[in-house]
Parts: structure tokens; sequence; C-alpha cells
């Protein structure tokens, strides 16, 4: 396995080299910093210093206000006069796209420059152009030759220099040789790296952004990977780019930010919400907080030979048993053990709506695929298209056994399997798989398997045993459990994210079960909501719209949160397609090239609409810019009918 991080079973942080940023170092064994970005105009000062005491007193460590030309690079300097009068000694952090002059001015005022090797010297057309060794090290020196007066400037004044690349505005010369790849965003940074270390300058700060958090991970992974090779160790700043707003852009960059984070990995963070900037700190302090005290976990076995390849996606082989494994998207177990279910209304929390004219029901796109009723019973007839589980004894007493099946611990299997005539769920964790249970699995009847476990670092063990059925060649499903007590809300919509996403993104898991335990606040409908958008950040299941929103700046054109909202409410019911969501030219059309359509700010009060890459309409009043997307969504034969259920 190629190296990205010190242990896949024992958590440790990665050491990376120590970078000063003004008076908060970065990376070393420095805690992992929080960080965010101002939404105000940069000239209009007092707003800038107001959102930026808003977004320290929330926790953020590192401000960053971006600077698209020289004006706005010089009122930097207003800024930070004007915040240290009132105390605040933050380090700010000038964010830079298509302007090297405003990046060199930059570099002399505030203690970090953050620049997008994508935009910073190379114009994006998205072009395909086809080059020999030679003229591609042409590029390269055209390339030294912008960006080596910023590299001696940042040594001059002692400013750091964030290398920030996206997955969506790589440059034409980088996909034209290595593709849309993570391989591709890796080298888009080393290239500008070599030539920091050429002229003795190592005050660096990576990222790999993507607004697909399955790509994200990959290509910090394979970063590690390449920087491992080449000598290198520079703190990391992570974060899932455009991640959109509420519950949707929480689970999504607890996705990515948290799969990364049990490895070890992360110096820094932003979650980038379409929300006031001031919201971003807390969610990311939550995330970060987890592993204060993750050292102390329950031992787990290490991983000596790791049969995935971790820089490229592919999930584990398994059969396929009643709709679960296989080729099959991953299912959705909803718990009402600890709930009884007492009428048909109990059920519209898990996407079931009872018509009682017709006696039938009708199933929404997030409707669960089976639900745990342990030692009770349904006081109707279940559902079409939902599967009851019961406790083994419970299932034995069953007058009608249709669509029902026993849930079993390893134990009581073992007893009763003599007694089972039909398929079986079976409850287990890494320590029931000795080598006497994993031959019973492999000669058992179709079983389902549930892996759970009680290990503080949970995701490091469960992948541990997803290794040792492979290396078994066990291919029974599984589907993965965890069990949540006393978590706030809050909490709920992130660790769920981080523990299962983590494992699906590699490939392992054909479905999810998650359960709250003395949590109030934690209702039937939103565990339900949050494993469907665990599904879908992880990229495995799509059950609804998919918003990639970003989470604005001083370039946004136009009230990022009221249009996201707006063309959320009008949207909303499109399952899988993709509607990207840009304030301005800088974030579109690159940042979005993950996107069915594109909303991109181009003007004051102008709209330009994409189909993908490509400009459908230009420059549309933004009062009618919905009614025009939603037009272009309907010629496309993409447009349904919303549809009340209940």
């Amino acid at each position: 396995m190629q190296f990205y991080c010190n242990s896949l079973t024992s958590y440790s942080r990665l050491l990376t080299r120590e970078v000063s940023i003004g008076n908060v170092p970065m990376g070393g064994t420095n805690p992992i910093r929080v960080q965010s970005m101002t939404t105000t105009d940069t000239m209009n000062t007092r707003a800038t210093v107001e959102q930026t005491i808003r977004m320290v007193n929330a926790g953020c460590e590192y401000v960053r206000i971006t600077a698209p030309s020289p004006r706005e690079a010089r009122n930097l300097q207003e800024i930070k006069n004007s915040l240290r009068l009132q105390g605040y000694n933050v380090p700010l952090i000038a964010d830079i796209h298509f302007t090297p002059n405003a990046a060199e001015l930059a570099a002399r005022i505030v203690e970090k420059v953050r620049i997008n090797p994508g935009n910073y010297v190379d114009k994006k057309k998205f072009d395909t152009i086809e080059y020999s060794d030679a003229e591609y090290e042409s590029e390269i020196e055209r390339i030294r030759f912008k960006f080596s007066p910023l590299v001696k400037i940042c040594k001059e004044y002692g400013t750091a220099t964030r290398i920030g690349t996206n997955h969506g505005s790589l440059s034409d010369r980088i996909m034209s040789r290595y593709g849309d790849t993570p391989l591709g965003m890796v080298e888009s940074a080393l290239e500008f790296i070599r030539i920091c270390e050429d002229l003795n300058y190592y005050n660096i700060v990576l990222s790999m952004k993507s607004s697909n958090p399955r790509i994200m991970v990959q290509a910090y992974r394979l970063l590690i990977s390449k920087m491992n090779e080449e000598g290198m160790n520079y703190p990391l700043h992570l974060g899932v780019t455009e991640a959109g707003d509420g519950e949707d852009g929480r689970v999504k960059s607890a996705a990515g930010i948290g799969a990364l984070l049990e490895d070890g990995i992360g110096d820094t963070i932003r979650v980038s919400l379409t929300e006031a900037p001031e919201f971003e700190a807390p969610v990311a302090i939550a995330l970060t907080g987890r592993y204060k005290e993750r050292f102390v976990h329950n031992t787990i076995p290490p991983i000596a030979d790791y049969p995935i390849n971790p820089f490229s996606y592919s999930r584990r082989k398994a059969f396929e048993i009643i709709g679960v494994g296989g080729n099959t998207v991953p299912c959705v177990i909803a718990d009402y053990s600890q709930n009884p279910i007492c009428s048909h209304t109990d059920l519209h929390s898990i996407g079931y709506f009872y018509d009682e004219a017709t006696d039938k029901w009708n199933m929404n796109d997030m409707a669960a695929d089976f639900i745990y009723i342990g030692g009770s019973s349904l006081p109707f007839d279940i559902p079409h298209g939902l599967k009851a589980l019961y406790s083994f004894d419970r299932w034995q007493s069953l007058s009608d056994k249709h669509h029902s099946y026993p849930v079993f611990s390893i134990t009581d299997f073992i007893q009763n399997r003599g007694e089972t005539v039909t398929i079986n769920f079976i409850s287990l964790s890494l320590s029931d798989l000795t080598d006497a249970n994993l031959a019973l699995l492999k000669t058992a009847v179709p079983c389902v398997l549930i892996l759970e476990t009680d290990n503080n670092h949970a995701a490091a063990e469960l992948r541990r045993a997803f290794i040792t059925l492979i290396d078994n060649n066990i291919m029974h499903p599984v589907i993965i459990r965890r069990v949540y007590n006393s978590v706030s809300y809050e909490q709920f919509i992130l660790y769920p994210a981080v523990d299962i996403a983590s494992l699906l993104i590699d490939g392992f898991g054909d479905g999810v079960w998650i359960t709250a335990e003395n949590s109030p606040g934690v209702l039937p409908n939103i565990i339900n909501r949050i494993s469907f958008g665990i599904l879908q950040a992880a990229r495995v299941r799509i059950s609804k719209t998919e918003y990639i929103a970003c989470p604005s700046c001083g370039r946004t054109l136009f009230d990022l949160v009221e249009t996201t909202d707006k063309i959320r409410k009008r949207t909303g019911h499109l399952k899988g397609v993709k509607i990207a969501i840009m304030g301005c030219i800088v974030n579109g059309p690159g940042e979005m090239a993950d996107a069915d359509y594109g909303y991109v700010g181009s003007g004051t009060g102008k709209i330009t609409l994409y189909r993908g890459k490509e400009v459908v309409k230009r420059s549309i009043a933004s009062g009618k810019a919905v009614d025009e997307l939603i037009n272009i969504i309907r010629d496309d034969g993409n447009w349904i009918e919303p549809v009340e259920l209940g």
C-alpha cells in the first residue's frame, strides 16, 4: 500500500511541517486550526471588519478575504489596521484568482495569500491541447516567470502561501495531460511547490478541494503519497468546496473532511456553507473536537496488506440478497424497536404515506427499505416496498412471515440456525470474526451481516472488519450499524456522516442502520433524512436534488442564501439533478464542472445559465432567472411536476 497516513487502525496525526501564519502557527504538533471567509465587499472596510469580528468570536483562527484586484488588495491594510485597533490579531488571508498583481500587493500586508494554481497564470477555456514534453516544460517556465515574484515577496515579508487546487478549476493544460482526475489536482499543486522549493521557500499550505467528497478524499490521499515520494510534508487545509447549506451542507462537509480526519490527516479546516460565515466555525469545531482524545481507543489489529486502492473507488464485492448488496444501491434501515408503531401515520417519517380511500400506500424517494421492529409488531399490513426485521423470538411467533426476517446475534445464530428457513440478518462486531465464526459464515445459508462497534475509533474498527471479510472471501452483504447515545441534533448531523460516509467512500457497506438513544431532539424523520443524506454525500445512492452552492464571498453578485433557498423550493423534488449556484465567474463555470445545470452571477442583477459547462442564456435579469432555469430543465426533459404526499 502506498503511504497516505500513519496507520489505518491506530489514530495518529500525520506530522507535517510547521508553517508560521502570523501568531497562529499551523501544522507540526499544533491543534487542528479552524478558519472561514468573509462574504462582504472587501472595499467596505467597516462591514468586513465587523463580520471578521463575529467570525473570530465564533471560533475562527484565520480569516480569509477576497482580493480580486489591486484595489481590494490595498484595502486589506485598512481592514487589518481597524482590526488591530480593536484588539483583534487574527491572521488574515488574501484570496486570489487570476490576478498576480493583487497577490503581490496583498503579500506585503496580510499573513497568508491563497492562490489557485488553476487560474493564477492559466486561463480556462475548456480546450484540449496536445503538448510535447518540450512544450509542456516551456509552459512550466512560463508559470515560473509569473509566480516567482510572489514567492520572493512572501519570503521577504514572512508571508505564508496556500496553494489551493480546486477540482472544478483545473487548467486546460493540466486537464489535457492528466484529465479531470485527483492526479491532475495533485500535479497542479506540485508544479507550483517545486518552483517554491527551487527558490528556497517552504512556508506553504496545500489544499485539494472538490464539491464531490469522494474525489476530494482521493486527491488528498494521493497528494500525501506524492509528497512522501518527493520528501515533502506540507500542512493540509481540508474542505469540501461548494457544499451547500443546512443539513446537506453539513453532512457533505462532514463526509469529506471527516474521512480524512479519521486517518489523522488535516491541519486546518473550513466548512464551506452557503450561510453567514460565523455559522461555519462552530461546525468545524464540532468536527475537530472529536479528535482531541481520539488517541485513547480500544486496540485494533493492524492491517498488514490493504487490499483496496485508496486513490480510486471500487465497491466491495458482495452477493445480492433480497435487494441488499451486489450492484444495488445501499439500503436504509429505520429502527422502531423503541418507538412502537400505532398508526399508519407513524411511517410518514420514513417516507410511506397511506391513502385510506384507496387502501394503498405511496412512497417518496427517501423511503426506508427495511424497518426494525424488534420484539414489537405492526398493527397493519406492511406497506409494499418495505420489509420488516424482528428479533428472532418475535419472528418465530409470526403467523405471516411474508417480507419479514429475523435478526440474530452471532451467538444466537449458531444456537438456532437449524430452525431458520429463511434469509437471516446476523449482528456482529470485529471481535466476533474468529476463525470458527468465519468458517461458519462461509457455509451459512444466505444472510446479511450487520456490522457494529462501540470502539471510540469506530470507522477504523469497522474498516478492519471489512478487510477481514475480504481476506476470507466472505461475500455476504454488510449493513453498517451505528448507535449514538445522548447526542444533540447538531452532533447527529455530523457524527454519522463521518463514521459511515468514510467507509462508503472506500466502497465498504451495502446499507446503513443508524440509531439514536437518549437523544430527544433526534426524531425518526431526522434519522431517515440524515441516512439518505450520508448515502448521497458518499455518491452511492442519489435520492434528491444535488446543490453545488458556493459559500459566498466579496465577489458574489447576488444573495446566495436567499437565491439557493428560492431554487431549492422550486427544484427540490428533481431526484438526481445537480444544480450549481455560483456567486461569480470565478466559481462558475469551472467549479460547477460536476453539475447538470448552473446558475452563475455574471454582473450586478444579471445571471448566466449553463447546461453543464456550456452557456445557454447570458445576462438574464435575476428576477426572471429561476423561471428560465426551470424552462431549460423542462426543455431537456428532466422536469417533473412536484407531487404532494400525505
